[in-house]
């Protein structure tokens, strides 16, 4: 069994792949570490250590004292707020990535890097963007995760490191709030339906985007990770998806459930600019035939199953 760390780990992902993690490998062979900040209050269990990514003898003490062998590299700002913190956004998306990747070719440890489709851009095709294609990413968080993967292609070429990372769509959840992403309208409107039944979304009802439910996304990067080596040729980073589709799309989904469900617009430029230059669909041949991918959630399942979350998560509350 690995000893593995996640960082990041009371963010969106984190919060549910720590125990996904731990529920596989055993309670105590996963370290969850984030901002100390950030761990105050946390629910998670087990192994929990304040650490922050841009301090390298941090890493350097959990990695060694745990002997980690694989890191779940999350930490990071994401769309809206890096545009917002672009400096923060360099320092933290790159500054931690470059920190971890030394750390873990010291010691020998396997890294996996969430990129997005914010790695594309507007000059990229839109619809069924190939896994190998044109990336002129024109906001500060696509270039930090394009320059993620060059950085960690540049490590596996170079050192032989093991690195691998996947291109996420949006990721829906019922467990953690929006963190600030372009695509977090999507929870957000799940939890407005079941609460008031209205949402105002700060996207164009017809904005297309790549969306994946979070036991998708959690299925992914384990089985990426547990993916034979030599198989994996597109490693950093692949292509995955599950749905597409627009804001509108979603609503006329939860109105099958709410019929009285009603949405508005009140569009945010700079989200709505974030969410035009991603792309509506994404190709994901490379990771099917590669590592077996295939997604179990559509947008009728994901609906029902939110909603049926949402509403008992409040009903407790």
């Amino acid at each position: 069994m690995p000893s593995i760390l996640v960082t990041g780990a009371c963010g969106q992902i984190g919060s549910e792949l720590v125990p996904a993690l731990r529920a596989r490998y055993g309670h105590d062979a996963v370290v969850a570490t984030d901002l100390e900040g950030r761990i105050e209050g946390s629910h998670l269990e087990g192994p929990l250590r304040a650490l922050d990514c841009t301090h390298i003898r941090e890493i350097e003490h959990v990695v060694r004292h745990h002997a980690i062998e694989v890191i779940y590299h999350l930490a990071g700002l994401l769309s809206a707020v890096a545009e917002a913190r672009p400096r923060a956004a360099w320092d933290v998306n790159m500054g931690g990535l470059y920190r971890i990747l030394e750390v873990a070719r010291e010691h020998g440890a396997s890294v996996f890097f969430p990129s997005s489709i914010g790695a594309f851009g507007p000059s990229t095709p839109h619809d069924a963007t190939p896994q190998v294609t044109i990336q002129r990413p024109n906001t500060i968080y696509g270039i930090t995760k394009l320059s993620g993967e060059l950085l960690c292609d540049y490590y596996a070429q170079q050192y032989g490191l093991d690195t691998r990372g996947l291109r996420l769509p949006g990721i829906i959840s019922h467990v953690a709030p929006p963190g600030g992403g372009t695509t977090d309208y999507a929870v957000d409107m799940f939890h407005h339906a079941v609460e008031g039944g209205r949402y105002t979304c700060f996207l164009r009802g017809d904005s297309c985007l790549d969306m994946m439910y979070m036991p998708d996304a959690l299925r992914a990067m384990m089985a990426l990770m547990d993916a034979d080596r030599e198989r994996l040729e597109h490693r950093n980073a692949y292509n995955i998806t599950a749905m597409s589709f627009t804001p509108q799309r979603l609503a006329d989904e939860i109105r099958k459930h709410i019929s009285e469900f009603h949405i508005d617009y009140e569009v945010d430029p700079v989200r709505q600019a974030i969410a035009d230059s991603w792309p509506n669909s994404l190709d994901d041949s490379a990771a099917r035939q590669e590592w077996g991918w295939r997604p179990q959630w559509d947008i009728e399942t994901m609906t029902r199953d939110m909603l049926e979350h949402v509403r008992n998560k409040r009903a407790g509350s």
